[in-house]
């Protein structure tokens, strides 16, 4: 067995650590792949790919602490990898499959990260919280709007914006570290 490998990589996790990793981010790695309109075997696939990636590469993640992030983007390539397959493998003499609705574990997944989001963005300052509120409330809101109801140059919604989505972003990250 070479250093290099993944079954030595994996041995690096302890049981305890692995179980904390799956019971923190399979549920959103699902919704990710999920939300790609994979079947749910595909949907398997994205994710138990993106788990594989994950042990393969232990040696060369530099940030422990954006694991979450990694196995997210990773899962989100992985479905991306998957739905370009399966479109290119459907054969016009098969029957297409019935399509189901909504995964309602995706669902709850989802609507459990949006509320946990909205909680982070109550934490935030103004003028941030106005402003990602308006965005997300009215999203064909123009700089101008914006600008007016904030009492703010209209020069400065774009960078103030990206600044407060940063922040928002690094509290969620956060919380998954």
């Amino acid at each position: 067995m070479s250093p290099e490998s993944p079954e030595k990589s994996f041995a690096v996790l302890d049981q305890a650590a692995w179980e904390e990793l799956v019971a923190r981010f399979d549920g959103r790695m699902w919704a990710v792949a999920r939300a790609f309109g994979l079947s749910p075997a595909d949907a398997a696939d994205a994710v138990q790919g993106a788990w594989l990636r994950m042990v393969e590469s232990l040696d060369g993640i530099r940030d422990p602490e954006r694991i979450g992030a990694w196995l997210i983007t990773t899962t989100r390539h992985e479905a991306v990898r998957l739905s370009r397959r399966a479109r290119g493998e459907v054969m016009a003499d098969h029957e297409l499959p019935d399509v189901a609705g909504p995964d309602p574990a995706a669902a709850i997944v989802d609507a459990d990260f949006g509320r946990h989001v909205w909680q982070r963005l109550h934490t935030l300052g103004e003028p941030c919280r106005s402003l990602l509120r308006l965005y997300v409330l009215n999203p064909d809101a123009k700089y101008a709007q914006i600008a007016i109801r904030l009492n703010l140059p209209v020069g400065s919604i774009g960078p103030t914006r990206a600044r407060c989505l940063s922040r928002l972003r690094t509290l969620v990250q956060d919380d998954d570290a």
